[in-house]
């Protein structure tokens, strides 16, 4: 090899480099359209087999089958609006005319009574709370300024969601759409392979989103009940936002956990403390914590290990690994991303014995 061959090695390196970055650059100026393109995906995905039944049961068009549908979603994201501004607005207004250094006064005198109940048994939570000094840390105006920020947050999701509802009915139109497009930049030799990848990919993921909607129904069914025994306002909504919450896996629970309570906290707070609002609260954290071990354990397994053909164990993995390497965003893209990766393997590479072992259910 001499000098010449070298120098265009080199050359041609530095340009697939600068291509590579050039590429990346790109992505991330463009991030918000990408985002907005994913989730257009996402509900089309989902609304697949309404406009398949629309078309093979009731004879629609294909067009007239992708507007239905969206305009189905467009009512239900307005019914979710509806839903949710009374309670931001009647949680804020409530929290508007609340005496914070009253409430502040009541949690501390209601600590006190704790610890000294406890020191009467010999247990004393006083030293290691004050050596903390965790009370004096918590920063009781940042309740209402979270309820504001919610309120003002709204207004910047319009032109996001008419961007996803008008990519969404052109994906759900053309199904193919993104299909013909990503064939466009695949070798011919693969053309076949990838081609019956992607109707597998997408009857999957179709069936993974729906497992989705049907685990959030049972979760807020289930949140529901336990809030309307014990005569929380809004119950329905609250129920409604804390499911929704569990898409988020293992983080989402906590916070729909820690919601849920403030929230009834906030729907009781002219109650008094220690009468009303702790039992209540205690109840209600049981419920919760019930409705979680039932969703873990039985729902959320069956489904998912049914809707992706994967074991629970194995999507258990694949999330806590996506959560430690990406974060929230990588446990909540981890199932579907490892099940596009799963087809893929099985397509090209099936003759391999991890793969086989890996995707013997698809």
């Amino acid at each position: 090899m001499n000098s010449n061959d070298i120098s265009k090695g080199i050359l041609k390196a530095v340009g697939v480099m600068i291509g590579i970055a050039l590429l990346v650059y790109f992505l991330y100026a463009l991030r918000t359209i990408l985002l907005y393109m994913i989730i257009a995906a996402v509900v089309a995905l989902i609304g697949r087999p309404i406009v398949g039944f629309l078309k093979s049961k009731l004879r629609f068009k294909n067009s007239s089958a992708a507007l239905f549908t969206m305009v189905l979603f467009v009512f239900i994201i307005i019914g979710l609006f509806k839903l949710f501004i009374p309670l931001v607005v009647e949680q804020g207004e409530n929290l508007s005319l609340l005496n914070i250094e009253e409430l502040e006064t009541t949690i501390l005198a209601q600590y006190s009574e704790l610890i000294s109940y406890l020191s009467n048994r010999n247990i004393d939570l006083s030293t290691s709370l004050n050596s903390s000094k965790l009370l004096s840390k918590v920063d009781f105006d940042i309740i209402p300024n979270l309820f504001n920020a919610i309120v003002s947050g709204f207004g910047s999701l319009s032109v996001g969601m008419l961007s996803v509802i008008f990519m969404a009915f052109f994906f759900l139109k053309d199904s193919d759409l993104v299909e013909r497009i990503l064939m466009t930049i695949t070798p011919t030799k693969w053309e076949s392979g990838f081609e019956s990848s992607f109707v597998k990919i997408k009857n999957l993921l179709s069936r993974y989103f729906i497992g989705v909607i049907f685990q959030i129904s049972i979760l807020l069914v289930f949140y529901a009940i336990v809030l309307l025994i014990f005569g929380i306002k809004n119950a329905i909504v609250i129920a409604l936002l804390c499911a929704l919450l569990n898409i988020i896996p293992y983080i989402g629970p906590m916070i729909a956990g820690v919601l849920m309570i403030a929230l009834t906290m906030i729907s009781n707070i002219e109650a008094d403390f220690s009468t009303v609002i702790l039992p209540k609260v205690i109840w209600v954290a049981i419920g919760f914590m019930a409705g979680q071990l039932i969703d873990n354990f039985f729902s959320q397994p069956f489904i998912f290990s049914k809707s992706v053909k994967s074991h629970p164990l194995e999507i258990f993995i694949v999330i806590l690994s996506s959560g430690l390497l990406f974060g929230i965003l990588g446990m909540i893209v981890a199932v579907p991303a490892y099940t596009v990766v799963k087809v893929i393997l099985k397509t090209f590479i099936s003759q391999n014995k991890i793969v086989q072992g890996l995707t013997k259910n698809l």
